[in-house]
């Protein structure tokens, strides 16, 4: 069984449990069948040190990009994704999007980062990594006026309705979900999970945050998407080899990648 962590931020964590390694989260990652990772950047600053970290594991491929929380560090511009999405271990643009869970007073900033990011990955061919957060309406129209259905992309840690769902598989994007699966009020994530078709969907852990239940409030690792593919199976009627296989295959088939890691 293979599965995949299809988004986390492995220059996040805290490796002191590890002894101080990566190879050690990979290690435990391994363990529950995790054979391909996804490590997204959150901002330009770190992604000479994301790369440097990741450098020596070929199954870890990179996403570039600036979270739209971001409020320090440099702006992006089209021309400087474009050139670090070139190198060959980045797979996709992002993560970006719209995030107006603590207010909308950045919301111009964001759209126009937002805009930014998907004319990169348009330039590049390459596909997006959107985040979304109280910000639904706002998130599927851009994508809509930008052409982002030209090079698609995922809905990471989805925590929308399936309508929602339903006009992002209609882009040309997939929905992936997080431990937020796994939570008891989580119902219309849940309901999304039961009825995205089986070549549209991904899972992931996104940590350091999120840890699915039942390691709910500890720092996450990307071992434990296995506890997020374990919910989705059951939501699913599925077994969990069927998930691993399907995720996996889609994941693949998203970010262009071969089915063994070079």
């Amino acid at each position: 069984m293979m599965l995949v962590d299809s988004h986390c931020h492995l220059d996040r964590l805290d490796l002191a449990p590890f002894d101080g390694g990566l190879a050690g989260v990979l290690t435990a990652a391994k363990a529950q069948g995790v054979t391909r990772l996804l490590s997204v950047a959150t901002d330009l600053e770190s992604v000479p040190a994301l790369a440097r970290l990741t450098e020596p594991y070929p199954h870890i491929a990179l996403s570039i990009g600036v979270h739209p929380g971001e409020d320090g560090g440099r702006a992006p511009t089209v021309a400087e994704l474009a050139i670090l999405g070139q190198e060959s271990r980045v797979v996709a643009i992002g993560e970006t999007g719209l995030d107006y869970h603590y207010g909308a007073d950045y919301a111009p900033r964001q759209q126009d980062w937002f805009r930014l990011h998907i004319a990169a990955a348009r330039q590049l061919g390459k596909p997006l990594i959107v985040h979304t957060r109280d910000a639904g309406a706002d998130t599927l129209r851009i994508l809509a006026e930008e052409g982002a259905a030209e090079v698609g992309g995922v809905l990471h840690c989805f925590t929308g309705d399936w309508a929602m769902a339903e006009r992002a598989l209609e882009l040309n994007f997939y929905i992936s979900f997080s431990g937020i699966v796994t939570f008891k009020a989580a119902r219309p994530i849940q309901d999304a999970a039961r009825r995205v078709p089986a070549d549209r969907f991904l899972v992931e852990t996104d940590s350091p945050y999120l840890a699915p239940i039942p390691h709910r409030g500890k720092p996450n690792q990307p071992a434990w998407v296995r506890h997020v593919a374990e919910f989705v199976a059951q939501l699913r009627g599925e077994s969990l080899e069927q998930v691993a296989a399907t995720t996996t295959a889609n994941y693949l088939r998203l970010f262009g990648l071969p089915a063994e890691a070079a």
